[in-house]
């Protein structure tokens, strides 16, 4: 029985030094549980088109067009969309992609072609579907896209995009999913000049466009620019500042030929306006041949 006694008070006593001994481990009492790591997020991406005239070949000639490097673009994130699938599996894969105009052009048949440019295989249950999706997407994007911007050019009917309007009102019912299983990603596609015939507001400085001559009139391209945007509070004007579970990527800013410095001045308004909005993270990048823009985006999607 002594026997017994001292051999159950040795047992306990190893144990509470075991335990004693044994490494804490720190718990984060505000992480959810079941948050999906990021890079097993599914994508959800929201492509937003500027149809001004900043694509018209004759006003503003490049190589490769404007509108073609837009194309090419969009057709790399399908093709990013199909290897983020295969990662998945078809099963598991329910990314969205689309894209989108803000407002809707008034051409009917141009809305008709855009009903096209989407994507959601959280809807498309069934194995044959999603592989009709992912044997057809880039080329059908590419094809409709096409028409699109032959339409628009030929036509010379351009409604452009309010950007600023489409932040106040539009940006969270379009971009960004309820789940946090979604990683919400906007692309912005646009000269960084923002205008819109709809959205002339301005309060004080701040503004809901931005033209070159506002940069002009406004004082912004002398040598301390940066000095006075900042004591006199330039910029746009802030609405929301509920962003923080969308990604922003801002692709073929072009400023002025004849005013080359305008670039500081349009990706100082956007990050100033994306920061007071709380996006999540943001780029800003400058039109470049389809191959580096496309390791721009590679950075963007990566990071």
């Amino acid at each position: 029985m002594k026997i017994n006694k001292l051999l159950i008070i040795g047992v306990f006593t190893f144990c509470l030094v075991s335990c004693k001994n044994e490494p804490k481990t720190e718990v984060n009492a505000n992480q959810p549980k079941n948050q999906t790591k990021e890079k097993d997020k599914q994508l959800n991406i929201t492509i937003l088109l500027d149809l001004s005239d900043r694509i018209e070949p004759t006003k503003y000639p490049s190589s490769p067009e404007h509108f073609e490097r837009d194309i090419e673009v969009v057709n790399y994130f399908t093709e990013l969309f199909k290897k983020d699938m295969e990662k998945k599996g078809a099963f598991m894969a329910k990314g969205k992609m689309k894209v989108i105009f803000s407002p809707r052009p008034n051409d009917s048949e141009i809305n008709e072609i855009a009903t096209q440019l989407s994507i959601d295989l959280s809807k498309t249950k069934n194995t044959k579907e999603k592989k009709n999706i992912f044997d057809n997407v880039s080329i059908n994007f590419k094809e409709n896209l096409s028409k699109i911007y032959s339409k628009t050019i030929e036509t010379k009917k351009y409604p452009g995009s309010d950007i600023w309007r489409f932040f106040k009102n539009d940006v969270v019912d379009y971009c960004i999913e309820d789940s946090s299983d979604y990683r919400n990603i906007l692309v912005l596609i646009t000269d960084g000049y923002l205008y819109h015939k709809n959205s002339t507001d301005k309060t004080k400085n701040r503004t809901a466009s931005l033209l070159p001559i506002n940069i002009a009139s406004s004082g912004l391209r002398s040598p301390n620019w940066k000095d006075k945007f900042d004591s006199q509070d330039f910029g746009y004007i802030t609405t929301r500042s509920d962003l923080n579970n969308l990604d922003v990527l801002v692709l073929e800013i072009n400023p002025s030929e004849k005013f080359k410095n305008d670039e500081d001045v349009i990706k100082e308004y956007l990050s100033k306006w994306f920061t007071e909005m709380n996006v999540n993270s943001f780029k800003l990048y400058n039109s470049d041949l389809p191959q580096y823009t496309k390791s721009k985006i590679d950075k963007f999607i990566n990071q």
